[in-house]
């Protein structure tokens, strides 16, 4: 058995290993929501995000209030999150080994002591044209969060990756526009708030003008950060939209499909876009609509029930695989009727040790 990315720890730094890849695969095609935690999130219909045949994978904090993540991932300290995150069985946690002994928040426990967790290795060497693959053993590390799900999802198996609350972009703060406006600065329509500041640094307006502005409505929680700070994780988004669209051809090489949902996300420039109706109905049509199967006469249903346009259909075993039920593989040839077998050349040779003896 070769090395598993996925593995457990202990506190004494023991590792025991998982055997969790492509655990979450299809036949029909594994979806999963990526769920980011901008402000575009705050709007989405949760009723129907929650009543979908696909789990939701969160990020850090996204999702709080909102609805409780199925799979979750974080890069920074785990100080910066949930204990009840840490602490619920029914989330699979996926994190980097080096959080594998930091303090659960509110607890002595240590994030190895919690249900459902595993950790793996980052990969801090690997490039745009490798992005994803079924061959990695260890998980992307480009100092982010979103691209660490997304490794993280594809190594589980799902291979249509739905990108909501992924807004990648931090609007200009009501502050700032009224600054501009006092000033007579400009604020070009649809620039970021990195790339406004960038302009007025170049036409002279400097920091000290603008210090003590904070950026609230960065997330769709409840949470501010400086002006500065802010700028900082924009410019930040930016890089990273920059980074998934220069890896889109190893991601087409691997199968992995992204899907904005996210309305006026940097990601829709060079990622198609989905309503959140239209993504939930790609899925249904795929798994099933949970709202539209029936009970009645279920358990005394026996017939197949395949669709009503199904073709014939028979299973047959590969074409030069011996018959048979055993667990037979092509390189397992019979062998010839006129030799012996194991046991009984072990028996002979037993025989013929004792006689020379």
């Amino acid at each position: 058995m070769g090395q598993q990315t996925f593995f457990r720890m202990t506190t004494d730094k023991q590792r025991q290993s998982a055997e969790l890849a492509n655990s979450f695969a299809s036949a029909a095609g594994a979806s999963c929501f990526i769920v980011g935690a901008g402000p575009s999130l705050a709007g989405v219909d949760v009723d129907a995000l929650q009543n979908a045949p696909a789990p939701r994978f969160c990020i850090n904090l996204a999702g709080t209030g909102l609805f409780r993540p199925q799979f979750w991932t974080a890069y920074d300290p785990t100080a910066r999150f949930s204990r009840s995150t840490y602490l619920d069985p029914a989330v699979m946690k996926l994190l980097p080994a080096r959080r594998a002994l930091d303090l659960v928040p509110e607890t002595t426990w240590k994030a190895c002591d919690c249900p459902n967790v595993y950790f793996f290795q980052g990969d801090r060497d690997r490039g745009f044209d490798n992005f994803v693959s079924s061959q990695h053993t260890t998980v992307v590390d480009w100092n982010d969060s979103l691209v660490q799900a997304i490794d993280a999802a594809y190594q589980l198996g799902f291979r249509t990756l739905y990108l909501l609350g992924s807004d990648m972009r931090i609007e200009p703060p009501a502050e700032l526009c009224a600054l501009a406006k006092e000033y007579d600065l400009d604020m070009p329509a649809g620039a970021s708030l990195h790339d406004v500041l960038q302009q007025w640094d170049r036409q002279g307006f400097g920091r000290e003008e603008r210090k003590g502005l904070t950026a609230e409505g960065v997330y769709h929680f409840e949470e501010a950060k400086s002006l500065e700070t802010a700028s900082a994780t924009d410019f930040h988004y930016f890089r990273v939209a920059q980074f998934l669209r220069l890896s889109r051809r190893a991601m087409s090489l691997a199968g992995l499909k992204l899907i904005s949902v996210t309305p006026h996300s940097r990601l829709n420039d060079f990622f198609p876009y989905r309503t959140l109706s239209e993504a939930i109905g790609e899925i249904t049509q795929a798994c099933g609509d949970p709202a539209a199967e029936t009970t009645r006469g279920r358990y005394s249903q026996t017939d197949t029930r395949l669709p009503a346009s199904a073709p014939t259909m028979r299973d047959f075993s590969p074409l030069h695989w011996p018959s048979g039920n055993g667990p037979s593989r092509r390189s397992a040839s019979p062998a010839p009727r006129n030799r012996l077998s194991r046991a009984k050349q072990m028996q002979q040779s037993d025989v013929i040790v004792e006689e020379e003896a």
